[in-house]
């Protein structure tokens, strides 16, 4: 492990560089940790430790926080329902990659990473060193590694300026993410994909347009 000076290289709050077997033990000792992904940097946590994105972005409660695996056969699990068909299409054509699926679920991890709600975000990303963490952590609730109404942090630097001392994954610099959100899709009732936000995966036909 090794330490990353803090902000304006004062070294008043200090951020290790862990390698992912070290920041997925970190994780289960309830800390959060900052990655790289293939879009934007993630800050996460175990889901039992999600609270502390919240509290850590400053985010609204109202806003859900999305689950991210290695594969996709450790998300489905995860709905705690049946995976249709359509689903498993969409994730073999598109993960990894920048493509977030929000599925209708049940359970304990809904109430963790959407409290109120009844669906959970799922994404496998296209970024190595992320799939390192995550085959070592299991899957992770994350959100993007910035406070909330601020810009999107690109680099390990900016993550660090914006969570000093919230371990970071090694090695850095980390590799250039695209600086483009993922693109999410919602199952509908109706049974049809629902574009919520527009990103790097161009959306199936019929999805409309965002709301």
């Amino acid at each position: 492990m090794a330490l990353r000076l803090g902000p304006q290289g004062t070294g008043a709050a200090m951020s290790p560089l862990c390698s992912a077997s070290e920041l997925a033990a970190r994780l289960r000792g309830g800390e959060a940790v900052l990655f790289p992904t293939d879009t934007l940097p993630a800050l996460a946590t175990t889901p039992g430790a999600a609270q502390q994105l919240w509290a850590l972005k400053q985010r609204p409660a109202h806003k859900a926080v999305i689950l991210m695996g290695a594969r996709a056969d450790d998300l489905w699990p995860c709905l705690g329902q049946p995976v249709e068909p359509a689903w498993r299409a969409l994730a073999d054509r598109h993960w990894p990659g920048a493509l977030t699926l929000v599925l209708p679920a049940r359970g304990i991890l809904v109430e963790q990473l959407n409290p109120g709600g009844a669906s959970l975000g799922l994404r496998v990303p296209a970024c190595p060193q992320a799939l390192e963490l995550l085959r070592c952590s299991g899957p992770l609730a994350t959100t993007s590694a910035n406070r909330s109404g601020e810009p999107a942090c690109t680099t390990a630097e900016e993550a660090c300026a914006a969570f000093p001392g919230v371990a970071q994954l090694e090695p850095v610099p980390w590799p250039t993410p695209s600086g483009q959100a993922s693109t999410v899709l919602a199952w509908s009732d109706a049974g049809s994909w629902r574009l919520l936000r527009a990103g790097a995966v161009p959306p199936p036909d019929g999805a409309g347009v965002p709301l």
